[in-house]
């Protein structure tokens, strides 16, 4: 009796309590996308988490979230910000903030507990944090910004050459000072908590009692700074001392003070420049006893000239170290002959938090190969193309000039540099790191505020021979997280996906740039063409938010083109930035929709898409206002550097007329915007965007759609319009077969297979014919040796991918293009897509649920990706010997998979060892739509791989 009385109460005890479900564990948390943020400025920032669990089709069914103000009142009881209670939904991914008013400078604290799909409850997850920033310019309080008053620069070594254009002689110019700045201060009380914010309009670095703060170089990201730049919040607690402490600050040019490169020939004033460089630092300390301070940049603090002489992020740092003031930083420095600091008011409308990964030093290269060049000057062969600088380690003479130049290339007979890509016939400064020694045994060097693209390092003024101990390359990049990978059994496309990756963390420098050496600029229709490849590798979420902005502010008030009275925002070509390149044609201006497009696909973020609908919605309008008679938008840049295009020598070589891929681009926009409209709740603007989708489908087909003669084949004139059309779902369903013959019949006996495309038909040619069965084609024009083709390029020796798709063997000494371009990178998502067979679906964003269709030539015997998710990683690897096809893979909690499979090869399948319908039965494994429905697990599947591309009924 007494052990029935006692399992009737513990029955009774159990039915009363929730019971917690077992093996449910998070594996992160996130707030606005960070790890514990310390400069959250949005009011309502959102919440994120990764569970990992066992067994099979394990998902959240509700949440409940805790913010408090502290760790001890982190509870159900006390929770005094939000407690959200329970939450019947599957979400777990950008959930809002919804409690009461955040308060700047403030941390605060949070943990969630989620439901199953049975209803059990989880533990509470381990508390995360996250700080507020200042939210608003008021609260910079009284620093003001402070910028060099007089430059007193004497080192012969301060003038550079500048010439562009039709320059007949060069100018010698010396740019902004770089302006040191110090200031001593003693906290009054024990410090319990300080933290610092500085922004800086150009580089900077800065120190704290001699050491510098933080491991960030090239600070902050290059904005429109006049309507919005970046701070950075730092914890200083550990930094400052009870007594007094000295604050020093360095200031560069940057993109800000750009008063050389890039300038308007023969036309008075500098339109790159947004003004002489500042900066603004306010340091907010809390004491033990709760009472408060602020330390920061005013009329008191003290300025200098000092060794860096010279500085622009175009042409490179200059370092005179007789020059050197010992200890400036200092709190024993003597400063009574430094100069007054101006105190100044740049035009700066908005200044916010630099929530994006900064720019940091990643990696050091020793030399690979060392050799003198035919004017006995030595060369040093890094290996790699990489972006950043060099560091030195040299002992020479009081007053020896060490000069460092830069390049991509050898010449044709590797015996010197070649400076045809890098050396400033863009933007009229040559690539040099200048030092000037001091005399006093070995010193050591890097540069803080220039960064070039370079594989190759030419010494002038050494008399021994480079070495590791000399010498090192420094890539110098956003430091952006990798959670995706790709191998496969064709170590040429191991090596492509390398490759491809290099161009592309080059040109990340808080903005993804076309190249890290002549240009620099944030080229609109580079940026979406690589977009889904970044996106399959790195976290880019708040980086492409980052770039949004710079999108917006970069916008400039033009006329429709078919009504003078309606006025619309544009961006322009280049963002951000002054040297703009006039306004955005459609196909480069389509970032604009793109990136919130691809952020919503990839991450499941709508904040993007909300944030940027009107801008989208207007941008739309501009590029309809080109719309003809019929029905075709007349604006177009075009299918940038097809092989063997020049400009001026050869531009029949872009076989695609630019309004062809430019209406191809709108149409796929259409859709988008289109969607977007019904997710802003505007059904009139998502009408009309049907509509206008529907029409172009017609009138793109009409005008451009033709029979290929002497054949059956149909097509849109060129690889890149056909390539468009088949990916962008413009081809009707009764025309699919002849056209992707005719895309078949173009490559493999006209073009001898070859691709003819350039970035914008590039980006999906192999994925557009994996899907149509023709992966073997697709094998066949990526591996082929001859010109062109990516295994061409490689066998050269590139190690990024070159602007230009030329034969390098003849052209080198000719071109001037960048051999560090990262819109051709963007053809490489077909690694992910096709051959790892993973992508998002837009009904269910964020790969909240995502379809599983590998497709592979015969060629390959295996493949393995890694997926980044905000859900957590998916893993799918495969391998195939004769028609035996297995797979492995991972299906993150709390999201589906959507296997693609033919009804025969469903009559192989087993799962896990088990025949399809016994696994179906016992895990609840569904076909639903035409897949097979996978939820979360590990899965092991095998089958008998069939030639048909039959999705299952």
């Amino acid at each position: 009796m007494l052990n029935k009385q006692f399992l009737i109460a513990i029955l009774l005890f159990a039915l009363s309590h929730q019971i917690v479900a077992q093996k449910l564990f998070f594996d992160a948390l996130t707030c606005d996308a960070q790890t514990n943020p310390t400069a959250i400025e949005s009011s309502q920032p959102s919440f994120s988490w990764v569970v990992k669990a066992s067994g099979f089709n394990r998902s959240q069914s509700a949440y409940q979230i805790l913010v408090a103000s502290s760790i001890d009142k982190l509870n159900e009881k006390e929770a005094d910000l939000w407690n959200s209670n329970k939450v019947t939904s599957s979400k777990s991914v950008y959930v809002k903030y919804g409690g009461k008013e955040l308060k700047p400078t403030q941390k605060y604290y949070w943990k969630v507990k989620i439901w199953d799909e049975k209803g059990q409850v989880s533990n509470w997850s381990s508390l995360a944090s996250f700080r507020m920033e200042l939210m608003d310019t008021s609260n910079w309080g009284d620093s003001k910004w402070i910028s060099l008053n007089k430059d007193t620069r004497t080192s012969p070594h301060r003038f550079r050459k500048y010439k562009v254009g039709r320059m007949k002689e060069p100018e010698m110019v010396a740019g902004h000072a770089a302006a040191y700045f110090r200031n001593e201060f003693t906290p009054q009380k024990t410090i319990k908590n300080a933290q610092a914010y500085i922004c800086g309009l150009g580089y900077y670095e800065w120190y704290i009692n001699g050491k510098k703060v933080g491991d960030h170089v090239l600070d902050p990201a290059p904005s429109n700074y006049d309507k919005q730049a970046y701070y950075v919040n730092y914890d200083v607690t550990k930094e400052l001392t009870s007594g007094k402490n000295a604050i020093g600050i360095v200031v560069g040019n940057s993109f800000y003070g750009q008063d050389i490169c890039w300038r308007r020939n023969k036309v008075p004033g500098i339109y790159s420049s947004y003004g002489q460089p500042s900066v603004r630092l306010l340091i907010k300390v809390t004491y033990d006893d709760g009472s408060q301070a602020n330390f920061y940049t005013d009329e008191t603090w003290k300025e200098s000239t000092g060794p860096i002489v010279f500085n622009n992020v175009y042409g490179g740092d200059t370092y005179d170290a007789r020059f050197e003031i010992p200890n400036w930083n200092t709190t024993n420095y003597d400063d009574a002959q430094w100069g007054k600091v101006k105190v100044i008011s740049p035009e700066v409308n908005k200044i916010s938090a630099q929530q994006f990964p900064p720019v940091r030093k990643l990696k050091e290269l020793e030399p690979q190969k060392v050799f003198q060049g035919t004017d006995g000057n030595w060369v040093v062969d890094f290996g790699q193309n990489i972006a950043g600088w060099v560091k030195i380690n040299v002992k020479g003479e009081k007053g020896q000039l060490i000069e460092i130049i830069t390049t991509e290339a050898l010449k044709p007979d590797g015996k010197d540099i070649f400076r045809g890509t890098t050396a400033g016939s863009a933007n009229g400064m040559a690539q040099v790191f200048k030092y000037i020694c001091k005399g006093e045994g070995v010193e050591t060097w890097e540069p803080k505020f220039s960064y070039h693209g370079f594989r190759y390092a030419q010494l002038k003024g050494i008399t021994t021979k480079p070495d590791a101990t000399m010498i090192k390359a420094v890539l110098v990049a956003n430091d952006l997280q990798e959670n995706g990978s790709f191998t496969c059994s064709e170590p040429l496309f191991n090596k492509m996906h390398s490759v491809s990756k290099w161009t592309i963390i080059d040109n990340m420098h808080g903005l993804p740039e076309d190249c890290p050496h002549r240009e620099k600029n944030g080229w609109l229709g580079d940026a979406h063409a690589y977009c889904e490849y970044a996106l399959y590798n790195y976290d880019m979420l708040n980086f492409y938010k980052k770039f949004m902005e710079d999108i917006r502010t970069s916008m400039v008030p033009v006329k429709a083109h078919n009504n003078n009275q309606v006025t619309h925002q544009v961006p322009t070509m280049i963002a951000p930035g002054k040297r703009t390149s006039g306004i955005a044609k459609l196909d480069w201006g389509v970032a604009t929709m793109y990136l919130p497009w691809y952020n919503y696909l990839y991450y499941g973020d709508d904040l993007i898409v909300k944030d940027y609908y009107e801008e989208m919605k207007d941008l739309t309008n501009y590029y309809l206002s080109f719309k003809d008679e019929k029905g075709i938008v007349q604006n177009g840049m075009g299918d940038w550097c097809p092989p063997a295009w020049n400009r001026k020598k050869n531009p029949g070589a872009m076989e695609c007329d630019p309004i062809i891929s430019a209406n191809a681009y709108f149409y796929d926009v259409l859709g988008i915007i289109e969607k977007f409209a019904k997710m802003n709740n505007d059904p009139t603007f998502e009408q009309k965007m049907k509509n206008e989708r529907e029409q172009l489908f017609t009138a793109f087909n009409t005008e451009f759609l033709t029979t290929i003669p002497s054949t059956q084949f149909k097509w849109y004139g060129s690889q890149t319009a056909t390539v468009m059309a088949l990916q962008f779902g413009m081809v009707a369903e009764s025309d699919i077969s002849a056209v992707v013959n005719g895309l078949e019949y173009n490559v493999s006996v006209i073009k001898g297979g070859h691709h003819a495309t350039g970035i914008h038909g590039h980006r999906y040619i192999y994925s557009v014919l994996s899907n149509y069965g023709k992966a073997d084609l697709v094998h066949e024009m990526l591996t082929t040796p001859i010109f062109p083709s990516q295994t061409f390029i490689m066998n050269l020796g590139f190690t990024t991918w070159p602007e230009r798709q030329i034969d390098w063997n003849i052209k080198l000494t000719d071109n001037g293009g960048s051999l560090n371009h990262p819109m051709h990178s963007g053809f490489a998502a077909y690694f992910y897509e096709s051959l790892g067979g993973i992508k998002p679906i837009y009904t269910a964003p964020g790969f909240k649920e995502f379809t599983v269709h590998p497709k592979f030539s015969n060629k390959i015997t295996s493949s393995r990706v890694t997926i980044p998710t905000p859900y957590g990683n998916i893993h799918n690897s495969w391998n195939i010997e004769n028609s035996n096809f297995s797979m492995n893979l991972q299906v993150p909690f709390n999201t589906k998979a959507k296997l693609v499979i033919s009804t025969e090869e469903l009559k192989s399948l087993k799962i896990n060892g088990k025949k399809w319908r016994k696994f179906q039965k016992q895990n609840q494994t569904k076909i639903s739509d035409e897949y097979l429905v996978l939820g979360s697990g590990n899965y092991s599947i095998e089958y008998q791989k069939t030639e048909k591309i039959t999705k299952i009924k």
